[in-house]
């Protein structure tokens, strides 16, 4: 019986990620595998999910709710800030990035969505908020809590 991977395994993985429109947001194409520690909570839980049980050298098409990966847009994330609190030499476009601190301190990310004559709306959910996912995935090593100190064989 093959090795399949279970949580606690570290598993590489090549991946396309996609909108259900067809359009691509991520891939590892070109560059190494995607290494993670199945059960850490380290992935979207969607994509987790859809990796375990595979085995070495499978391929798989992972069909993910928003739900199982960035989850709703979420309201109280859009704010409205006078343009009196940015600093006066900031640019404000649509699309622009913005970084807003939060009430533990902590700086976020978000983007600038409107620009009104006094204010700007920013939203800082995820981009892939709201969206359903498709990913193409590959699983190319996996590596058991036990073989942490081999090497491993990869499979390509």
């Amino acid at each position: 019986m093959s090795l399949t991977a279970q949580n606690g395994h570290v598993v590489k993985v090549h991946y396309t990620g996609k909108l259900t429109d067809g359009k691509v947001f991520d891939s590892s194409e070109g560059r190494d595998p995607l290494e993670f520690t199945l059960g850490k909570q380290q992935m979207i839980v969607g994509f987790e999910e859809g990796i375990l049980g595979m085995a070495v050298g499978e391929e798989k098409v992972l069909e993910i709710p928003h739900s199982k990966g960035y989850g709703e847009v979420r309201q109280d994330l859009i704010a409205e800030f006078s343009k009196e609190q940015l600093p006066k030499d900031m640019e404000v476009n649509v699309g622009g990035k913005i970084g807003v601190t939060v009430a533990n301190g902590q700086q976020i990310p978000a983007v600038i969505v409107e620009v009104k004559d006094e204010s700007i709306i920013i939203d800082a959910n995820h981009e892939l908020a709201g969206k359903d996912l498709v990913f193409e995935v590959k699983l190319v090593d996996i590596q058991t809590p036990d073989e942490s100190s081999k090497s491993p064989l990869l499979f390509d």
